[in-house]
């Protein structure tokens, strides 16, 4: 969607406006037609409420919404306004209107508060439609720009910079949303190439064989039973000081997830194409620090396999040999997240020896069990990373839960012929996962596992985006990045 910031003394162009409404405080100028209207539809400004009407002004008639933005002193007022953005797209995406004049002279907004506005508009106009080919007229998107008139100062040029982001997330959605015939590793690290070009960021590309020379026997284990070749990409994002340690993010990239021989039900296995959601969540962010210019070093990392159950696939009972050198009994070939990301966890360290190390992760239906699709997972060795990713979702609105952790889920990883097995009981699945990635960092390493198989994709609208892929983590990762490691 394009976005036009104009100052309050120009005309829009468009035939459809709307206003901003705070909660139960209709604007005392508006036509008595549309507040007799709007009282009659009960709206009374609550947030993501919406109401339309039609006037007549100089001679022509005009369609008009408003958008409710809740109370003045709410404590979660960016939210809400990002919800009043989305719900006026929302309701007029596919509505024959081209574009929306949004006015917002006399809602008291600040520029930090008028780009919430826009940041909801701009991820809900989001779209993915390039396999539709026989979709009605009525049903494709018709809105495609907004016109922010009366913009405070100070707008355009924080919009700039939280557009970057927005297109980090974006671009999130779509590598989650292509099937997995379209986005596999090779191609997966292709697409990332072609949309990062001219940003700045480093980009590297491991194959199988390098990776087999680094004695990465978990990770090519996974990908063994694929036609597919593995990949390790690696982006580098260096614009803070020269010297200073890098912040890592380890994304899982299974690009389809059969579960190997060790094979999943039939029902549902087609979703098993976003299992690569926190590979795309670290591409989205690296794409977003580096349109934003991060003051920052930071390097993301996407372990790329494909899960499939081949005549050559690993089997039940297998014992891999790690690049740490710690040996893995494979007792459930499901389990296959884990036994990619220890792999690519290791590398990081070896490589890059960063501050702080993150890893995001679709790794468990447990976490589902727990969390349902409100909170990702957040487990971790380090209390203050903890706090600070805490803080980063609730002022993002990607939020985290913290789990617990300790010796007694451990010891379920315990093998009589390896060092450890990659599953315990069924009991406290999505901690016991956590626990086996904790077995590869580095003592006194701040570490964090995110699990977001509640998060990375959804079965319904949310505030700020459609069925399907959600973005989940880049806003979240790129708050941490300029709470804690920007100058």
């Amino acid at each position: 969607m394009k976005i036009q910031i104009l100052d309050a003394a120009t005309t829009p162009t468009a035939r459809l406006v709307a206003r901003l409404v705070t909660q139960d405080s209709l604007p005392a100028d508006l036509e008595p037609v549309l507040s007799e209207g709007a009282a009659m539809a009960r709206f009374t400004g609550k947030p993501g409420q919406t109401f339309e009407g039609f006037a007549e002004r100089s001679g022509k008639v005009v369609r008009v919404a408003l958008a409710g933005i809740g109370k003045a002193d709410a404590e979660d007022r960016k939210a809400t306004l990002e919800k009043a953005g989305a719900a006026l797209v929302a309701k007029y995406l596919v509505s024959g209107e081209t574009a929306l004049a949004l006015d917002v002279s006399d809602a008291a907004l600040s520029a930090e508060e008028a780009v919430a506005v826009l940041t909801g508009a701009w991820l809900r106009a989001w779209r993915w439609d390039a396999y539709r080919t026989t979709l009605a007229d009525d049903k494709k998107p018709s809105l495609a720009s907004l016109e922010l008139v009366g913009a405070p100062e100070g707008t355009q040029a924080l919009w700039a910079i939280e557009q970057g982001v927005a297109e980090g997330v974006a671009f999130t959605r779509e590598l989650v949303t292509e099937p997995a015939n379209t986005i596999y590793p090779e191609s997966f690290v292709e697409r990332c190439k072609a949309r990062m070009e001219g940003s700045g960021l480093t980009i590297r590309v491991l194959d199988d064989a390098e990776m087999k020379e680094l004695g990465m026997g978990a990770l090519l284990g996974v990908a063994q039973g694929s036609v597919r070749p593995a990949r390790l990409l690696v982006m580098e994002w260096m614009g803070g000081k020269d010297g200073d340690k890098p912040v890592a993010f380890v994304g899982k990239g299974v690009t389809f997830d059969t579960g190997g021989i060790s094979l999943k039900q039939p029902g549902g296995m087609e979703d098993m194409k976003w299992d690569m959601g926190g590979a795309g969540a670290v591409a989205g962010t690296m794409l977003a620090l580096a349109k934003r210019k991060a003051r920052a070093n930071v390097v993301g990392l996407c372990g790329l396999v494909e899960n499939m159950p081949d005549g050559n696939a690993q089997r039940p009972g297998d014992v891999v040999t790690t690049m740490s050198g710690q040996t893995v009994e494979v007792i459930n070939t499901d389990a296959e997240g884990r036994l990619v990301m220890c792999d690519v966890l290791t590398y990081a360290q070896k490589t890059y020896d960063p501050a702080r190390i993150l890893d995001v992760a679709t790794l468990t239906g447990a976490i589902l069990v727990s969390l349902a699709h409100e909170y990702a997972g957040l487990f971790s060795n380090d209390d203050a990373l903890a706090a600070d990713l805490d803080a980063a979702g609730k002022a993002s609105g990607d939020r985290v839960w913290r789990m617990p952790m300790g010796p007694a889920y451990d010891k379920q990883l315990d093998s009589a012929i390896a060092d450890m097995k990659n599953v315990g009981t069924r009991f406290g699945g999505s901690i016991t996962a956590a626990q086996y990635l904790l077995r590869f960092i580095d003592k006194g390493r701040p570490w964090a596992h995110l699990d977001i198989a509640g998060m990375a994709w959804a079965d319904k609208p949310g505030a700020t985006w459609d069925k399907g892929a959600t973005g989940y983590g880049v806003r979240l990762l790129d708050r941490l990045i300029r709470d804690t490691a920007e100058g």
